[in-house]
C-alpha cells in the first residue's frame, strides 16, 4: 500500500466514528454559549472521533517505505477530516439553532426540520454505510494488534496465524469479529465510548512516557533518575491543572501549570543530553511533542466521568489478571524456546576457531 491508501483509510475510520458519535458535534459546548470550558469538557468524548490514525499505524508490515508513507498517511487523513468535521457542524449551526438540534441522527433530523425528508433520508442511509465501513477497517487494525500480541505469546500464539494465500491474520479478525458482535449486541454505545476514550488516552499518555524514556535513558545510556523526575513532575502539574479547572479556577492554573511545565521541560532538555543514534523513525523537537503530550492526556482523562474510571478498572484489573496467570508465563516459555533455537542454530566454535587459525 501507498501514502494513499493510508489516508483513505484513515479518512474511513474517522468519518466513520464522526457519523457514529454525532451528538458530540452538537452539544452546546462551542466557545459561544459556555466559553472555553464547555469545549474543552467535550474534548475527551470528541477524541473518540480521532483514533483512526492510531489504527492505520499498524499497517507499517504492508505498506512501501513506512517511515515516509506513514507520517504521511496519518497527518493527510487527520487534516482532511478535521476539516470536513468542523465543516459539518458549521452546516449544522446555520441549518438549525443550535439548541434545537437533535443529539440523535442529527443531519437527518435537520434536514427534515427544513422540509427536506428526502435529503433526511439520504443522510441517514450514507451515515449508516460510513458507521458500517468504519468499523470494518478499524477491525483491520485490531486484528493486527491482535496478530502481533499472539507473536509475542501474551495471547494464544493460535491468534497469530495468518492466511496462507492473503497473508493476513484470518483467526484474529475472526476472533475480534465475534467480540465486537457480542459487544455490540450487549452494551449501550455511551459505555463504549467512554470506555474506548479512557483507554487510548491512558495507551498515548504511556507512549509518551514511554518515548521519553526511551530517548533519554535507554538509547543515550543516562541514568534513569533525572528522566523519571521530569517524567513526575509533569503528570503532576498535569494532575495539578485538573484540579484546578475542576475547582473552576482555570485563571489561574494554566499560566501557573503551564509555566511550570514549560520551565521544567526547558530545563531537562539542556540538562539531560539525548546522545542517541539517529533513526528514521525519530521524532523530532523533544522531549516537548511527549511532554505536551503527557499534559493533554491527562487532562482530558479528568474531564471523564468517575463511572468510566470504574468501569476501566474493572476491565483492566481482569486483564491484568490474565497477563499474570497467562501472558507472563506463555512469554517466559516463548524466549526459552528462542534460545534453545538460537543454540542449536549455532555451529560449534571450536570449529569455527579452527578456521579462523587456519
Amino acid at each position: 500500500m501507498t501514502a494513499f491508501h493510508i489516508v483513505f483509510f484513515g479518512f474511513i475510520i474517522i468519518m466513520g466514528f464522526c457519523n457514529g458519535s454525532v451528538e458530540n458535534l452538537v452539544k452546546p459546548t462551542g466557545l459561544t454559549p459556555n466559553g472555553i470550558r464547555g469545549v474543552l469538557d467535550g474534548a475527551a468524548i470528541v477524541y473518540f472521533s480521532y483514533i483512526g490514525y492510531d489504527s492505520v499505524s499498524t499497517l507499517a508490515e504492508e505498506i512501501q517505505n513506512p517511515p515516509v508513507t506513514l507520517p504521511v498517511g496519518i497527518i493527510g487523513s487527520v487534516f482532511i477530516v478535521s476539516g470536513l468535521y468542523c465543516l459539518m457542524a458549521l452546516t449544522l449551526c446555520v441549518m438549525v439553532p443550535y439548541n434545537q438540534i437533535a443529539e440523535k441522527a442529527s443531519y437527518s433530523m435537520a434536514f427534515q426540520r427544513i422540509g427536506w425528508k428526502w435529503a433526511g433520508n439520504i443522510v441517514g442511509a450514507g451515515a449508516s454505510l460510513g458507521i458500517v465501513a468504519s468499523l470494518l477497517v478499524a477491525m483491520l487494525g485490531q486484528a493486527r494488534y491482535l496478530c502481533v500480541i499472539g507473536r509475542a505469546r501474551l495471547v494464544p500464539s493460535w491468534l497469530s496465524k495468518v492466511h496462507p494465500s492473503t497473508g493476513t491474520p484470518l483467526n484474529a479478525t475472526l476472533f475480534l469479529g465475534l467480540c465486537t458482535a457480542s459487544i455490540a449486541l450487549f452494551t449501550d454505545l455511551d459505555i463504549v465510548i467512554e470506555i474506548i476514550s479512557i483507554g487510548t488516552l491512558l495507551v498515548f499518555y504511556l507512549v509518551a512516557n514511554a518515548l521519553i524514556y526511551r530517548k533519554y535513558v535507554l538509547t543515550s545510556k543516562n541514568p534513569p533518575f533525572p528522566t523519571l523526575s521530569f517524567l513526575f513532575l509533569i503528570t503532576s502539574c498535569a494532575i495539578g491543572f485538573s484540579i484546578s479547572w475542576k475547582l473552576e479556577q482555570q485563571w489561574w492554573g494554566l499560566p501557573l501549570f503551564g509555566g511550570i511545565i514549560m520551565v521544567v521541560t526547558a530545563f531537562f532538555q539542556y540538562t539531560v543530553p539525548c546522545l542517541g543514534p539517529p533513526s528514521e523513525w525519530s521524532v523530532p523537537f523533544m522531549p516537548w511533542p511527549a511532554a505536551v503530550s503527557i499534559f493533554l492526556n491527562v487532562f482530558l482523562m479528568t474531564t471523564l466521568k468517575m463511572l468510566s474510571f470504574q468501569r476501566f478498572a474493572i476491565w483492566g484489573l481482569l486483564i491484568t489478571l490474565f497477563y499474570v496467570l497467562y501472558g507472563v508465563h506463555s512469554t517466559f516459555e516463548a524466549e526459552e524456546m528462542g534460545m534453545d533455537m538460537a543454540v542449536n542454530e549455532v555451529p560449534n566454535p571450536s570449529i569455527q576457531l579452527t578456521k579462523l587459525e587456519v
